[in-house]
């Protein structure tokens, strides 16, 4: 019995360390976070990569993890001075590119939340891109995460390394991918 029980966890271990794929778009390196216990905000970030041949784009992002979900970027206002704000049009993903979000950053904003991220559980996510229509993503809680270090293992551009992935994506079908 405790064999089948290892077996299961590190079934689930790998599945949430694999990147996510749905057509020609791939979620990776997913993690959402907030500050703390008693925040009533969160944010998710990964890296959006667009493996086809058409230009496509983020348009929205919803989840039942708070009463609203926005896409958000940081504007540079000078001094020292940073202020979040919604981006209505989404995030641009070019045809053979990459969009990460990012702390400091574009991200998943969620305001109102419903119940506190818990290190460790997921977040439930639908990504709704223009092109490639709606993905489910289950986005892994990383409270602990550097921010500074990013959490991810970055390759110099001449290696060919991206990093490693985490999350897990299913259509939205439910089937997963």
């Amino acid at each position: 019995m405790f064999r089948m029980k290892t077996v299961l966890a590190a079934s689930a271990a790998a599945l949430l360390s694999m990147p996510a794929f749905a057509g020609d778009i791939m979620i990776n390196d997913a993690y959402a976070r907030a500050s703390g216990m008693n925040a009533k905000a969160g944010a998710a970030f990964f890296q959006i990569m667009n493996h086809g041949t058409e230009d496509d784009r983020l348009i929205a992002a919803k989840s039942d993890a708070s009463k609203r979900v926005e896409l958000h970027t940081h504007k540079d206002l000078g001094d020292g001075v940073m202020k979040m704000m919604e981006v209505e049009e989404g995030f641009p993903i070019a045809a053979g590119g990459m969009h990460e979000l990012k702390r400091g950053g574009d991200h998943v904003m969620f305001m109102g939340l419903n119940a506190p991220f818990v290190d460790g559980e997921t977040v439930t996510v639908t990504l709704v891109f223009e092109k490639a229509g709606e993905m489910t993503v289950e986005i892994p809680v990383d409270l602990n995460r550097n921010p500074m270090a990013g959490g991810m293992q970055h390759g110099k551009p001449e290696d060919g390394k991206m990093g490693e992935g985490h999350g897990t994506m299913t259509m939205g079908d439910g089937k997963s991918n």
